[in-house]
C-alpha cells in the first residue's frame, strides 16, 4: 500500500512538471513578441508608500507607457520577500545596475504579483529601490495575458509569477529567459542577461 502512494505521488509530480512544460512551449510570447500587443489594455502599479498611493489616487502605469520607446530589462519573480528573489535575482540585477546604464538600458524592472505597497517595503529592505523600479502586478494579470503565471498554492502564495527576464527594446522581446522552475535561478539572473543583449 505505501509503495502505491509512493508511486502515485511520483505520477502526479511528473505531470505537474510535465503541465508545465507544455504550458511554457505555448506560452503567448517569445522573442520577437511585442509585449504590449500581448497585455493590451493592463497596467501596473509602480511601488509606493500607502500615502502615496492616495495622494495619486491609486493611479496606475499602462504596459504601453512602461516599454513604448525605452529599451528595458524586466525581470519577474513569485514574490517579494521570499528567499531566492530576495537573496539572488534582485541582487544580481541591482549589483549591475552601472553595467545595464552603459549598454544602454533606460530602466531595468522587477514585477511581480504583490500589492505595491508590499513591493515598496522590500525594495527599500533591499536597498534597491534607486537602481531598479518595482511594479506591482496585484491581480496577475500582466502575467496571465504573458502565460507566465504559475500556482505556487502548494507553496501557500497562491497564483503568482514564474522566474523570469527579458530585454525589451521598444515594445518588442529581443531576449527571453524563464526557469524550468520558480526555486531554480539559472537563466534569469542579471549576469545572463546582460551577456545577451
Amino acid at each position: 500500500m505505501a509503495s502505491a502512494l509512493a508511486r502515485a505521488k511520483r505520477t502526479c509530480r511528473l505531470s505537474a512538471a510535465a503541465t508545465m512544460a507544455i504550458r511554457r512551449a505555448f506560452a503567448s510570447v517569445s522573442v520577437g513578441s511585442d509585449i504590449v500587443s500581448a497585455a493590451p489594455n493592463v497596467a501596473l502599479q509602480k511601488a509606493r508608500t500607502w500615502d502615496e498611493g492616495v495622494s495619486s489616487n491609486f493611479s496606475t502605469t499602462p504596459v504601453k507607457e512602461i516599454f513604448q520607446g525605452k529599451k528595458v530589462v524586466i525581470f519577474g519573480l513569485p514574490g517579494a520577500y521570499t528567499g531566492v528573489c530576495s537573496a539572488q535575482h534582485v541582487p544580481s540585477y541591482k549589483n549591475n545596475i552601472e553595467k545595464f546604464k552603459a549598454k544602454g538600458i533606460d530602466s531595468v524592472i522587477c514585477v511581480s504579483v504583490n500589492d505595491p505597497y508590499v513591493l515598496n517595503g522590500w525594495a527599500e529592505k533591499l536597498q534597491a529601490k534607486e537602481a531598479i523600479e518595482f511594479y506591482g502586478d496585484f491581480d496577475g494579470s500582466f502575467h496571465k495575458r504573458l502565460e507566465l503565471d504559475l500556482d505556487l498554492s502548494a507553496a501557500l502564495l497562491g497564483h503568482r509569477s514564474q522566474r523570469w527576464s527579458a530585454y525589451v527594446d521598444d515594445g518588442k522581446i529581443k531576449v527571453f529567459n524563464v526557469e524550468k522552475v520558480p526555486s531554480e535561478f539559472k537563466v534569469s539572473g542579471g549576469e545572463v542577461i546582460l551577456g545577451q543583449i
